[in-house]
Parts: C-alpha cells; sequence; structure tokens
C-alpha cells in the first residue's frame, strides 16, 4: 500500500527525510488524497502566536476521501462493523456504499434541520453505528462536530454546548452499557435549561424507553430520515477549514475546546494509522475506545476509513456478561488488530485468566494500547496472554492536541521495550528540555517533552480562545510545543513517558483537570476548601485522592463522603468520582497561599518519607496531621 514503511530501516530513511526536508515529505503523502483544488504551499507557521496552516489554500471534503474515492474499488466491502452491547443481538455491518448512502441522507437530514456549512454541532449519543454516520454526515455538509462522550453529565453537556455555541444537539433516547441502560436524552434535556443557543434536537431510537420531546425542539431521528435522499454533494472545505472541536481537562477548572482542521488532520490520521499498526489490506481492525474521545475520532472514523479498512465499533463494556467479553468479539469477528487501553488490559488481568484461556485468538497480528504509558508487568500479561508472544504491541503516544499519534513501534519493524513508546513517527521532532526550556541532549536522560517543529494534526487553536491554546501549550518554552508530560529518553534513544507534570490526573486514560474536581466538590455546601491530586492506582494507572476541609466538622463523613461523589458524577460525570476523600482541618500553604500539592501527592502515593522541607509552610503542623489522616485513610 503506498505511503506504507515496510522495514525499521526504511523507517529511519523516511524519518531523515521528514527532519531534513518536512515540506516534501508531507506533500508526497498528500497528493495520494482527492483534492478539489490542490494547495499553493504546503507549510506556514510560527509557535509563537501561534499560526499554523498546512496545504495552503487546498479545498476538499474528507468524506469524499473516507468514502466517495473507495465506491469504485471496494464499495462491497464492510467499511464498519457493529457489535452490539448484548451478545445475543446480532452484529451489524456496513458496506463502504451502504455507509456512503447512510452518511448522505443523514448529510441531508442535517441540512433539513437548518444545519449549514461552519455551525457547531453537538453529538452526544451511545456507541452505535449512527454515531459514526452522524459525524461524517457533519463534515459532509461542513458543519464542525463537538462530540460529548455519552457519560458526562448535564453540567458537562451544557458547558461545551455554551462554549462553542452549538445550535443542534444529536442523541438517542437512551444508551445501553453492560447491565444498565442510561437515559440520555433526560441528561439533554437537563442540561438545555441553560443553552437557549439550540434550536432542534434529532433524538434517535435505540432502548425504546419513554422520552419527553418538546413541540417545536425535539425531532425523531427516523420521521426526519424518511423523505431524504441519498444523494448529497460534499461541500468545499478549504483545508484550514475546521473539522470538529474536541473538549479536553486542563489544569484549570474550564475544559477547552481544542480544534482541529480539515486538511492536515486527515492526512496525518491516515499516514500514521497505516503506519503504527501496519495495515493490510483486508485486516479487521478493532480499537476499544468512544468516540466520544480523539480516540475514536481518528482511530475508529477517520484513520481507518481514509484507509479503506474494515473498522469493528463496540457497543459495551469488557467485563460483561463477563470478563471474556473482548476476547470473544475478537474469535468472533477473526480479529486481526487490536488497540486499547492499559486500563482494561489490567482490569481483565485481575479477573484471571481463566477468561482469556481456550478463546481462539490467532488472528492476532498486531495489540496496540493508548491513553497512558503502559506498566511493565500488564504489557507482559497482555504480549503473553492475549498475544502469545506473537504479536507486537505498539504502545502509542499522543493528544487530542496532537491529533493523531507521534510516538510508537511500528508494528513489527520498530525494536520494542515494555512500557517505552520508542520512537518518533516520521515528521514528529520530539526534544526533551529543562525546567528552564534548555534542551538536554543525549541519551539516558530526562526531562520534559516538547516538540519543535509542527506536524500536520497539530492543535489549530482552543475554540473562542486562541490566548488560552498559546498560554497552555506555547508559551512555556519558547519557539516550542509543549505536551505537558515529562519523558525519559534510554541509553538507545527510546522515549518513555513518565506522566503529566502539571495539575492534570490521567484517570483510566482521561485527562481529568484538579480544578475541575475541586470546583466540583466545592459545591457541597459543607465544602471550605478542596485539593485534589493523583495517585498510583492498581487498575485505573492514577486514582483521584481530594483532600476536603468541612465548614462543620461535626458531620458524619460516611453521609458526606457519599454525597461528595454524586455532586461529582451530577456535574462532571462518574469517571471523575474521587476514589479517596480524606477530610482534614487545614492543608499544606506557602506563605503566599499557594496549596503545595507536591507534599499531598506524596502523602497520598505513601511517600511521607519524600515530603522534603516543609519548615518554610504557613502551618508546618498540617502537614503531620494529614500524614496521620491518610495512614488510616
Amino acid at each position: 500500500m503506498s505511503n506504507k514503511i515496510n522495514s525499521f530501516e526504511e523507517y529511519l530513511s523516511e524519518y531523515k527525510k521528514s527532519v531534513e526536508d518536512p515540506e516534501s515529505f508531507w506533500a508526497s503523502k498528500a497528493e495520494d488524497f482527492e483534492w478539489m483544488k490542490p494547495w499553493d504551499k504546503v507549510l506556514e507557521w510560527n509557535f509563537k502566536e501561534p499560526k499554523i496552516e498546512w496545504f495552503i489554500n487546498g479545498k476538499l471534503n474528507i468524506t469524499q476521501n473516507c468514502l466517495d474515492r473507495h465506491l469504485h474499488s471496494r464499495g462491497d466491502q464492510v467499511a464498519i462493523l457493529w457489535e452490539p452491547n448484548d451478545p445475543k443481538d446480532n452484529a451489524i455491518s456496513f458496506t463502504y456504499s451502504e455507509l456512503y448512502e447512510q452518511v448522505c441522507k443523514t448529510a441531508n437530514m442535517l441540512k433539513n434541520n437548518g444545519a449549514k456549512k461552519g455551525d457547531r454541532i453537538c453529538i452526544y449519543m451511545p456507541m452505535i453505528p449512527e454515531l459514526a454516520i452522524a459525524v461524517l454526515a457533519c463534515a459532509r455538509i461542513g458543519a464542525i462536530h463537538s462530540v460529548v462522550f455519552a457519560g458526562f453529565s448535564a453540567k458537562a453537556l451544557a458547558d461545551r454546548i455554551q462554549d462553542c455555541d452549538c445550535n443542534i444537539v444529536l442523541t438517542s433516547d437512551g444508551a445501553y452499557r453492560g447491565a444498565k441502560s442510561i437515559a440520555l436524552k433526560k441528561i439533554v434535556d437537563d442540561s438545555l435549561v441553560t443553552c437557549p443557543m439550540i434550536d432542534t434536537v434529532i433524538v434517535l431510537k435505540r432502548t425504546g424507553e419513554p422520552v419527553t420531546m418538546e413541540e417545536g425542539r425535539d425531532v425523531w431521528w427516523h420521521d426526519e430520515m424518511k423523505e431524504c435522499s441519498s444523494d448529497c454533494t460534499p461541500t468545499e472545505m478549504d483545508a484550514e477549514d475546521e473539522l470538529f472541536i474536541l473538549y479536553t481537562s486542563g489544569s484549570t477548572g474550564k475544559p477547552k475546546g481544542v480544534v482541529h482542521t480539515t486538511g492536515g488532520y486527515m492526512v496525518y490520521t491516515e499516514y500514521s494509522f497505516k503506519n503504527v499498526f501496519q495495515y493490510n489490506e483486508g485486516d479487521i481492525y478493532w480499537c476499544t475506545a468512544d468516540i466520544g474521545w480523539i480516540t475514536g475520532h481518528s482511530y475508529i472514523i477517520y484513520g481507518p476509513l481514509l484507509s479503506g479498512a474494515t473498522t469493528l465499533m463496540f457497543e459495551g463494556v469488557p467485563t460483561w456478561p463477563d470478563a471474556g467479553r473482548f476476547w470473544d468479539i475478537v474469535e468472533k469477528h477473526n480479529v486481526n488488530i487490536f488497540y486499547t487501553a492499559p486500563t482494561a488490559i489490567r482490569a481483565l488481568q485481575a479477573c484471571g485468566d481463566e477468561f482469556v484461556n481456550g478463546r481462539d485468538m490467532n488472528s492476532l497480528r498486531v495489540l496496540g494500547t493508548v491513553g497512558e504509558p503502559i506498566n511493565e508487568e500488564a504489557w507482559t500479561w497482555y504480549n503473553e496472554k492475549v498475544g502469545n508472544k506473537n504479536c507486537p504491541i505498539v504502545d502509542t503516544w499522543w493528544q487530542t492536541e496532537t491529533g493523531g499519534i507521534l510516538i510508537s513501534p511500528l508494528a513489527g519493524h520498530t525494536p520494542l521495550k515494555p512500557s517505552y513508546a520508542t520512537l518518533p513517527l516520521p515528521g514528529v521532532q520530539p526534544l526533551l528540555v529543562d525546567n528552564e526550556g534548555k534542551e538536554i541532549e543525549g541519551n539516558g536522560v530526562e526531562g520534559n517533552l516538547c516538540m519543535k517543529f509542527p506536524w500536520p494534526s497539530i492543535i489549530r487553536t482552543t475554540y473562542g480562545d486562541h490566548e488560552r491554546c498559546r498560554q497552555t501549550y506555547f508559551s512555556t518554552y519558547e519557539n516550542l510545543y509543549f505536551t505537558g508530560d515529562g519523558c525519559k529518553r534510554d541509553e538507545n534513544g527510546l522515549y518513555r513517558i513518565t506522566g503529566r507534570v502539571d495539575d492534570v490526573i490521567n484517570v483510566s486514560g482521561h485527562r481529568l483537570g484538579t480544578a475541575e474536581i475541586e470546583d466540583a466538590i466545592d459545591e457541597y455546601d459543607n465544602v471550605v476548601e478542596t485539593a485534589v491530586v493523583g495517585y498510583p492506582h492498581a487498575i485505573k494507572g492514577q486514582g483521584v485522592y481530594a483532600y476536603v476541609i468541612c465548614h462543620s466538622p461535626d458531620v458524619d463523613h460516611d453521609l458526606m463522603r457519599q454525597e461528595i461523589l454524586s455532586k461529582v458524577t451530577e456535574i462532571i460525570g462518574p469517571i471523575a468520582k474521587p476514589d479517596k476523600i480524606q477530610f482534614v482541618t487545614g492543608l499544606p500553604k506557602t506563605r503566599s497561599g499557594k496549596i503545595m500539592r507536591r507534599i499531598l501527592r506524596k502523602i497520598a502515593e505513601g511517600e511521607t518519607d519524600k515530603l522534603g522541607d516543609i519548615t518554610t509552610l504557613l502551618d508546618p503542623s498540617v502537614v503531620e496531621e494529614i500524614k496521620s489522616g491518610a495512614l488510616s485513610n
């Protein structure tokens, strides 16, 4: 296949070319796509403003490249294979021709409901085929999709709708998740109390549970689709027109709307998909992520479909009806490439080998991990029990902001080392710097991970607040993109990500801002002040540890814990619930009032002998109290 690297020697050669002449390198990759008008210039950029433009004045539509261009050669090939929540229900597949038809009809449905180029459309749906179809239908007409993970609360959904001023919401009556069903439409209704900008809510029937339909605003998906034509000409987009907004937590309370544009994102996701996973024609590829996260955008929808692959979508959870569900699906559909999160691997490992043993998973050729660095024990179990020591594991490092995988082995070609993301993809130029921004050269070193040159799918802005984008990613170190992660480079030049260096916690591969969780806890009436830190968690990678000061110390702590958990679930969603809540009478603060999170992290980690100098604190005795309380927490 074109653009696919076939050996480690070829990787080294491609990497060298990509660094010496990035513009020619990426132009050669972009030429494989259908453009309505070719670009005038490959790249203009600076990291100061920042302003980054790829394939300047090129015109295209990404869905033409995901769908139309495949119809002649692979119209009858399965594009999306959907495995429902309940294993007793039948899987459903869409060929490229069928997917094309559904996307065009849904695009016309959106237009009939007033959607037009440049509108922001919020999608809050379960992992069903119509979610992927809705994403592509938005892109077909030039509307900007903003998918919100259907585990977020009404408040979190409202915040995201308001921030990008959406005018349409796509949702369903409910969602199935393991043994539970979730009333999604009710959550949407609650969120829209504070979102007058929404004109239309289009509701898909999934669970059949009763819902309230507001006249003049709410319509049924199936009714709206009835008269829609399957003929929809793709809207011409500029390479730098916005494709989607996806919200990610930051170190301040308000989530950031990360903006990705059309041309560069298309080129990079296809290139990274083919090369990292070493996709072969006819492979069945399965990424277990939810489309509500960047992994689902890039490596369930866009990367695979741009490559003409068969991509599997799964509605359920890995442990229902039992912890063998993933492996049943691998066996059932002869999955060749399997991409999941370390959290899922650790959870399944903890359930016991009996759920893996006896499954025929000989179809597997490549395994992948995403969301956080994978620990060596989980890597070894994954390699031995799932891969039968026969499948390379691609430990991929990237972010919502990067759009695609930046550091990863290329399956079968790159030398592997457990817990290491190994080497950058061609076109990716990492460097390590110290806290002053001075480059740390050589191997066997550790520092802050930055990028010194743009790749095509780099973040362009944070929606409606470009200054926040500059401050967050481009102001810490001059003329560098700062990832926010620490990193080691071993004696052979292989990279290992060591985790966040800012106030962001990586829980089960989901980035959560500590300030966002603190704000939610502080909403509780009896809370004076809160400090949240991460700590090592056997399954999630990092857990949430909250130190809470109460107005009244004479409270039932068990009851208050439950009420705080309910408050966090209500404001953010269940993924942000603290794993541990310790009630304290004070927090370690400097004389200027800054909370010393470093000390709280060490206590949460159980490293109370490594607190360093605490004599400069406003009240050092607070630390002793917290230490003694932590032991029994």
